[in-house]
């Protein structure tokens, strides 16, 4: 495709029929500070090779999109300032004009669909504000339309959970939990809601998504994981910073595609840190996850 260009790994993974995951690029260049963004990057594409499959980061790089990147490009893009965060919506003036930039859930499930792959592993998805509920990421609109397997901890903690649950109820987009019956709540395990079915395997996960295609509906299916337990940070203790974060954004009249990275750095310095290990660490887990679940995708459609 015109604008596409393949790394060497995925150009083989793709000849050779190997499972491929798609990873995001704005927790490069919008998510983590600097050194923490590259060296969490590579983590996550190590994280998936050790499951015998391969990455796919998804960016642009002057105005080209690159599904896969090499090393160097990676880092190029981690040391960068001139990075744009682009959306489904920004996709095609980022190639006009030959932007460089990280792409967000839906602009990465936008482009991993148009280059065939059909697993993506991200930390947390964007959903429906806090305090505007007519503020709804563009990510809900794009499960709702892409057929993938998407596996995340649940909508970032920032967000009103319940009314970003709702919006994907409404819209047909079925909520799996990875080993839990509970949807976890980013930096939580808990959210107080049930998933619409616990999954305990792989296999699971891959015959529930084919059958939900098979019938012709178009939704991704979302795979819920909860972040490792011994890092979590329970809903009820992590509830005040949060809520201090977003008395500090709307003072300083944060808004727009501003406000998830603003929010996340104060929850972070509200919590000394901690927040940002539980990020990692779900990161890490859900890239590897994501890695089996492509492999047992690729074996079933192998025959």
């Amino acid at each position: 495709m015109d604008n596409f260009i393949y790394s060497s790994e995925v150009k083989k993974a793709v000849s050779k029929h190997s499972p491929l995951v798609a990873l995001e690029s704005t927790v490069i260049t919008h998510g983590l500070p600097q050194p923490t963004n590259y060296e969490i990057a590579l983590a996550m594409e190590n994280e998936v090779i050790k499951e015998n499959a391969t990455p796919a980061t998804i960016c642009l790089i002057n105005g080209t999109i690159h599904v896969g990147i090499e090393n160097s490009e990676l880092k190029t893009l981690a040391q960068a300032i001139d990075v744009v965060k682009v959306s489904r919506k920004d996709i095609a003036y980022a190639l006009s004009y030959g932007l460089n930039g990280g792409t967000t859930v839906s602009g990465t499930m936008t482009i991993a669909h148009a280059a065939g792959i059909k697993v993506f592993a991200t930390g947390g998805i964007g959903g429906v504000h806090r305090g505007n509920t007519f503020d709804i990421s563009a990510d809900l609109l794009t499960l709702a339309q892409i057929p993938m397997i998407v596996v995340c901890s649940g909508a970032k903690a920032i967000l009103n959970l319940p009314a970003t649950r709702e919006n994907l109820e409404t819209n047909g987009v079925p909520i799996l939990g990875y080993k839990t019956n509970e949807i976890p709540a980013f930096y939580s395990i808990n959210s107080g809601m049930k998933v619409d079915r616990q999954v305990n395997n792989e296999e699971e996960i891959v015959s529930i998504a084919q059958n939900h295609w098979k019938l012709g509906l178009s939704s991704a299916m979302l795979v819920t994981v909860p972040p490792p337990s011994d890092l979590e940070i329970p809903a009820s203790q992590i509830a005040m910073q949060i809520n201090r974060a977003l008395e500090e954004a709307d003072k300083n009249k944060i808004s727009g595609p501003a406000i998830t990275p603003y929010l996340l750095q104060k929850v972070n310095e509200e919590t000394k840190g901690k927040s940002m290990r539980v990020n990692i660490a779900l990161l890490k887990n859900n890239a590897r996850i994501a890695a089996k679940i492509a492999a047992a995708l690729q074996l079933s459609e192998n025959g």
